[in-house]
């Protein structure tokens, strides 16, 4: 039986409104929004980064894909969604962990949720854990939405 618990394909990608800290951004920006990006398709990677899957499979497949991708054909993005961890997630290992995949020019989110909540990416997507991919089309709906992009 196939589970439709997780992810939202074929809805539209909700806004990153709740994220409030933002790394590597166009001089002057503080917020990255869904419709400032010009791009057909966003590929939108969530992290922990404490998470081996996300060091062994997220990353290396999110930097194997910009590598072959026409940079005006997509944006890509990371966001640390800390559901568990708080105390080792940190924003400067998530950082570290762009860095270490030679993705540290991309734009880097950090959302920690609040006051107990799961973060706000997690919940607005239906994500089921770390790593997470997320494609968005040029509709701005959502393509893929799972825990192995190949």
């Amino acid at each position: 039986m196939h589970n439709h618990t997780y992810g939202i394909e074929g809805q539209t990608a909700p806004e990153w409104d709740d994220i409030t800290q933002w790394f590597h951004l166009e001089k002057g920006k503080t917020q990255l929004k869904i419709s400032d990006i010009e791009t057909p398709v966003i590929y939108m990677y969530n992290f922990q980064s404490w998470c081996p899957g996300c060091h062994s499979h997220g990353f290396p497949t999110m930097a194997q894909v910009r590598s072959e991708v026409d940079p005006a054909a997509a944006t890509f993005v990371a966001i640390q969604t800390v559901f568990e961890g708080h105390e080792v997630n940190t924003v400067d290992k998530a950082l570290e962990s762009v860095a270490k995949h030679g993705l540290d020019d991309i734009a880097l989110g950090h959302d920690p949720g609040a006051a107990g909540q799961p973060p706000s990416v997690m919940r607005n997507y239906r994500t089921g854990g770390t790593p997470w991919a997320v494609l968005i089309g040029p509709d701005r709906k959502v393509l893929f939405n799972g825990f192995q992009l190949d």
